[in-house]
């Protein structure tokens, strides 16, 4: 497999490249890259509009992605998916298209403490324009979410948004049971699956949430597309927020009338090829299956906390059980700044890890850490590359004297 990423031959400082950053980004295999390629080669028209021959067959391929996407992430209609450039603008598109007309004045949105900002920020923006309020379901000291606690701050939720899969702690929460949580409160749901959908099985209709949204460049795609999974009457409902051209049926001086779903959220030109590339990486994921995807990321999780938790002087948060979580490790060492210890491993043995605070300011506040180091895992990774990590921090140590 690891054949298909061109980037794992890369040698940066002459040593081989063990690239543990997934959860910030995903590598390309091969067939994405060449699905890119061949659309600027010998496709590149824009969609929907033209009927010369390019144009018809990018409307094809856009148009069958979508149905490829409908069947990965079991839609009831390829009329649920919206394309989007990620995660980030599908959750702006549900809190201006949904929250900002359907969560009156007084109403309440519900998130966790665990999110990342792109679930915390568009709920302030509509907090502050419609006199909403937030509350947010709390994690323990083991990284997982109070449940005894949810039912409590769900009561008169309009609205729960929360992440299936933390980009910090790792944890993976029970989608399904807080979704009927907020049902029973007559509560819309929204999942932040963007570190979920690309790395276990998720199933949209057997969640049954309302909304659900992903970024293609976290699952082999290219970066620049993503998608929001939605009810098809809810999308029928809303107004769309953003317009111009594709988004309409008509349009003259006095008024305009919406395209059907899921076009009239489609406004301008679309990324065509990038949604074409995610075509090609979910047909790379589906040959593997998601079970194995699954399977090989709890393993490596598995390794990891047994090789990491050996390593003097590191603190390593979220679950401790590898089936608990998704395929990343976030941790302290000693007193060296997850910065630095970075900059030590990607200069001095090859490995590529996220420092910081992960877009997720409160998570860390709660913790009493600035910043932690995060190493994440994919289909591509092995086993020896967690070991050589563990020793490198060992490693890190001894060059920082600690």
């Amino acid at each position: 497999m690891r054949e298909d990423f061109p980037i794992l031959k890369a040698r940066p400082g002459g040593k081989p490249l063990i690239y543990l950053d997934n959860a910030a980004t995903s590598q390309k295999p091969r067939q994405v890259i060449d699905a890119l390629t061949n659309f600027y080669s010998t496709v590149n028209s824009n969609v929907h509009r033209g009927v010369y021959g390019l144009s018809i067959e990018a409307t094809k391929l856009y148009e069958e992605t979508r149905r490829s996407v409908a069947r990965f992430i079991g839609a009831q209609s390829w009329r649920e998916i919206v394309f989007t450039r990620g995660t980030t603008e599908a959750i702006n598109l549900v809190a201006y298209a949904y929250a900002l007309r359907r969560v009156g004045r007084g109403g309440k949105i519900v998130v966790t403490e665990m999110e990342h900002h792109s679930n915390i920020v568009p709920w302030q923006l509509v907090r502050d324009l419609k006199g909403v309020r937030i509350e947010a379901i709390p994690f323990n000291e083991e990284g997982y979410l109070e449940m005894d606690k949810a039912e409590r701050i769900l009561k008169d939720c309009d609205l729960l948004a929360f992440t299936h899969a933390s980009n910090v702690l790792g944890t993976i929460n029970p989608a399904r049971e807080l979704t009927q949580m907020a049902r029973e409160q007559g509560s819309a749901v929204l999942i932040d699956g963007a570190q979920s959908v690309p790395h276990m099985p998720v199933n949209f209709r057997e969640i049954g949430c309302d909304f659900l949204a992903f970024s293609g460049h976290k699952m082999l795609g290219p970066m620049g597309v993503g998608c929001l999974i939605a009810r098809e009457e809810m999308l029928v409902e809303m107004e769309p927020f953003m317009g111009g051209g594709e988004m309409i049926k008509e349009v003259n001086l006095a008024g305009s009338k919406w395209n059907e779903v899921p076009w009239k959220f489609e406004a301008g030109t679309p990324s065509v090829a990038d949604v074409v590339g995610l075509g090609a990486a979910i047909d790379y994921l589906e040959a593997l299956t998601m079970e194995w995807v699954r399977n090989h990321e709890e393993h490596l999780a598995g390794v990891a906390l047994e090789e990491l938790s050996n390593v003097p002087g590191i603190r390593i948060i979220g679950p401790e059980s590898p089936r608990d979580r998704c395929g990343l490790i976030s941790f302290t060492l000693a007193d060296i700044h997850p910065h630095d210890l970075a900059e030590y491993l990607d200069k001095y043995h090859g490995i590529a890890v996220r420092a910081g605070h992960h877009c997720a300011m409160p998570l860390h506040t709660k913790l009493g850490l600035t910043a932690t180091t995060r190493a994440s895992f994919y289909i591509y990774n092995t086993r020896r590359e967690v070991e050589a990590l563990a020793e490198a921090l060992r490693s890190a140590l001894r060059f920082f004297g600690v």
